[in-house]
This record gives structure tokens, sequence and C-alpha cells, in this order.
């Protein structure tokens, strides 16, 4: 396909492809001419998986160029694959930071020394779970940031009191993974898992508002008050 259809097909204009091109974030297409050029299905779906990583998961042209680039050493291993895509792995991009690489990882480094011990309640909550998480995952921080929060408000809570919700992260984890275990191509199960994860965040938070009112609802409104 030309890179026009290219365009239409993965709704991608045609300035940013070529972008895209002149980045590495994709390989070159078949050239037909001095100017002209053939793409193929392996074009598309790498496309959409860099639009993802861009506009989904917020990363910057330099990360994503860094995780597409290193998804052929993982292929074959879809538990490498998840671990690039979701900023796992050092220098994959790790949470939505526009940064790679060292620097990211540094600064990491430098945080995970100042919280040392906070961190350990972290580690409990893991532990009593079972769960097998790697110490690099940026949510341990996230976890322990809120909890940290919560406690600053003078409101008592620790990791003990997360068990309830961990138990249900773990089914919607699974909801998540079954949804992608379709596609056989690394691109495309990648491209799902960036948009199913960063894309569907939003909703599930908004499920749980609406969850919260109708509890709500069903606890504290009278007979009278309702329509």
């Amino acid at each position: 396909m030309r890179i026009s259809e290219l365009s239409r097909r993965s709704g991608v204009p045609t300035a940013t492809i070529k972008f895209y091109l002149r980045e590495g974030l994709m390989p070159p297409g078949r050239a037909t001419s001095a100017t002209q050029a053939e793409y193929d299905e392996s074009h598309l779906r790498r496309l959409r998986l860099v639009r993802a990583l861009i506009g989904a998961r917020g990363l910057s042209v330099s990360a994503a160029k860094e995780i597409v680039g290193s998804l052929s050493e993982v292929e074959g291993d879809t538990y490498e694959l998840l671990g690039l895509v979701f900023g796992v792995w050092p220098g994959a991009g790790g949470g939505t930071d526009t940064g790679a690489g060292q620097g990211a990882k540094a600064d990491g480094d430098a945080d995970s020394s100042a919280n040392a011990g906070q961190d350990a309640e972290v580690d409990a909550l893991i532990a009593e779970l079972g769960w097998d998480v790697t110490e690099f995952s940026p949510a341990r921080k996230t976890v322990t940031r809120t909890l940290n929060t919560l406690r600053g408000l003078g409101i008592a809570y620790d990791w003990r009191a997360l068990l309830p919700y961990a138990r249900l992260a773990e089914r919607t984890a699974a909801l998540d993974l079954d949804q992608i275990e379709g596609p056989e191509d690394p691109l495309e199960k990648a491209e799902r898992a960036v948009q199913l994860t960063f894309l569907l965040e939003p909703a599930l938070l908004a499920l749980r508002r609406l969850a919260q009112e109708s509890e709500a609802a069903a606890r504290y409104r009278g007979p009278s008050d309702r329509p």
C-alpha cells in the first residue's frame, strides 16, 4: 500500500507517519521509485502500536522508539513483551514518564533508596497476596505515595486495608489478560495491551464512581427520597 493508504487505514496523518519514519519508529517501506515506497500489514501494525504508546500511554517519541526497538528481542515471550509495554522494566518508559533510559532509572533508584522503609509496606502487601511482581514496577511507588498521603491527612491507613481492593484488582487483571489472548502477532498483542490498560482506566474509575452512588442510595436514601 502507498503511504496515503497507510494513513487512511491507521487514522494517522501522512505528515506524522513521515516523521515516525525519519525518527526510526517504523522501518522504511519497499522503495518503488526515488520518491515512492510500498508498505504492508507489518507497517500498519507497527504504526498502530506507536500511536498507542505515544497517544494512549503518553510516552515521548524516544521512549516509544526504545520500546518498539526492543520488541524483536522478546518476540514469543508474552511476559517480557507485556513488561515492556507496561513500563515494568528499567528503561522501558516506566509509568507515564515522558523520558526513558538510564536517566529515568537513576531517578527511580534515588527515590527507592529514600523510601526503602516505606516501600516495605508494599513488599508486605505483595507477599501477603502471593503476587509475582518485579522490584522495578512503577506501581509500587504509587501505592507508597498514596499510603503516605492518607496518613499525612490523619487517616489511619496501612497496607492491610488495601487487601480487599487488591483481591478485586486480581479479578480485573485476569479479565484484562483474557482480552489480549487472541492476537498471535506481537505488535498487535502489544497494541491491544496498551489500549485495554491505559484507555480503559478512566472508564474503570467512572464505574467505581457509579457504583458508589448506587451503594450510597441503597444505604442512605429513604423511600420518600426516591424518584
